[in-house]
């Protein structure tokens, strides 16, 4: 009988889960269901939330379509999901499927972090800044607004980590480095918490969550999980982001352009690399943890497949003032089949509607406009470019042909369903770009458990 390890990725709008058989490495079953979790802002603070009690009753009906037969020979859990983002519980109660004292999620897209608020937190020992959204800049946020509400809880730590604590009965968070440096204040080269830059501050420390080494166990589950035995080893909970990488990045001489709700490039660092000793705010290029010592170069925008669906939105409010009805699909598809035959525009568009980390005054604008290209195969096409041509601003492709990068693994939803990115992808990029093997953070995870089990010395390599 096979042996599956379960894979699951909880994301910003979806759950993922996948068995993958243990000896062969492939995919056995997947399900996917959306969570339709956010919780709106009514109070005014750009706050991004979503509700927690709606997120794992999804886990648990994601998990609950794939076969009871193959579920009772899972061997371990592999779990990541959505960095940056808190998560808040109390140790005592919060770690069982009654839910328990547990906070809503407030998400990566946060925005009740201003600037001037984060320039008046202390400065990081660490080559990664501070920004809205990441876990630490919200308890600051917290401490100094709404102090009475952390009394309530315990413990902290990402989704990913509370799902972790849940299934093995934890009492604590143990957090991982991918996701403590999605946090902030955290020494990727020592392994620590800022914890003497922190207490200077008054920040809770006892809410900061214990860290254990990436690809690592956290424990084993307490109980049966829909046929999956009891004492099933769990893996401490990874990033989606380095999750996804480690699905389709086979060689050292790849790189990885994933395009969904946002866009990220990355490549792997040379073995020997050690980040910058402090924050480089202004550089679009941050440095995250991967495996063991090695590093990932991450040009991560916040203006990917978001921009296209915003302007979606834009064009059918304008329809339905307008008095014509035209699905949100209908129009995307109408929108890519005129930019395919308009195959090029001198419009010039700059998509940065949300800003970016490096840069966060950014706003989107539209220039060369004239007569002859407002069309909306001209203004869909001009778009497209732009998210391409945003993101290789903030990855050049020279600093990938230094870095000896010969190919680009394209994936993610928003490149799958849109061939003008791909051809603007191919137009931007000289390296020879692949589809096909799609990055997929519930496969990666489940991967790294595979490997980690399989090897001798517990060590994940940087590729497969």
């Amino acid at each position: 009988m096979h042996s599956y390890i379960l894979g699951l990725d909880v994301g910003t709008t979806s759950i993922k889960a996948v068995l993958l058989e243990s000896d062969s490495k492939s995919v056995a079953a997947s399900q996917s269901l959306a969570t339709a979790s956010d919780i709106a802002d009514t109070n005014g603070i750009k706050a991004k939330e979503q509700d927690t009690a709606r997120i794992l009753d999804t886990l648990n009906r994601c998990v609950g379509l794939l076969s009871k037969d193959k579920l009772q020979h899972v061997c371990s859990i592999g779990v990541s999901g959505q960095m940056h983002g808190v998560l808040f519980w109390n140790a005592k109660s919060g770690c069982d499927w009654s839910r328990g004292d547990l906070s809503q999620l407030i998400t990566w897209q946060d925005g009740r972090c201003s600037n001037s608020f984060l320039s008046s937190l202390p400065k990081p020992n660490s080559h990664l800044s501070v920004a809205t959204g990441f876990g630490c800049a919200t308890i600051f946020w917290y401490m100094k607004h709404r102090p009475e509400f952390l009394k309530d809880f315990t413990v902290a730590g990402t989704i990913q980590d509370y799902v972790v604590s849940m299934l093995c009965g934890l009492d604590r968070c143990l957090m991982t480095p991918q996701n403590a440096a999605s946090w902030g204040f955290y020494n990727t080269s020592a392994g620590q918490w800022n914890v003497d830059i922190l207490n200077g501050a008054g920040f809770p420390l006892h809410l900061l969550p214990q860290c254990v080494p990436s690809g690592e166990l956290a424990g084993h589950t307490r109980s049966d999980w829909h046929g999956i035995p009891a004492g099933t080893p769990v893996g401490a909970a990874l990033g989606d982001f380095q999750c996804a990488v480690y699905s389709c990045l086979s060689a050292q001489t790849d790189a990885v352009l994933n395009i969904s709700t946002s866009a990220q490039l990355t490549f792997a660092m040379p073995a020997d690399f050690k980040p910058p000793d402090s924050p480089q705010p202004e550089s679009s290029i941050a440095f995250f943890p991967y495996f063991g010592s090695s590093y990932l170069a991450v040009a991560a925008s916040l203006n990917g497949g978001n921009v296209l669906a915003t302007f979606v939105e834009m064009l059918t409010g304008w329809m339905k003032e307008l008095g014509v009805e035209l699905s949100e699909q209908s129009l995307y598809e109408k929108m890519i089949g005129c930019a395919l035959e308009q195959e090029s525009s001198d419009l010039t568009v700059s998509p940065t509607i949300l800003g970016e980390r490096h840069d966060p005054f950014a706003l989107a604008k539209v220039t060369n406009i004239s007569a002859c290209n407002l069309s909306l195969g001209h203004v869909t096409r001009a778009l497209c470019r732009g998210i391409l041509e945003n993101l290789a601003s903030m990855m050049p492709p020279e600093r990938l042909r230094q870095a000896g990068i010969k190919s680009i693994v394209g994936s993610g939803s928003a490149l799958a369903r849109n061939e003008v990115l791909r051809q603007e992808v191919e137009r931007v990029f000289s390296q020879s770009v692949v589809y096909g093997q799609n990055a997929d953070s519930a496969v990666g995870v489940a991967l790294v458990l595979c490997d980690r089990l399989g090897s001798t010395d517990g060590a994940s390599p940087v590729v497969k």
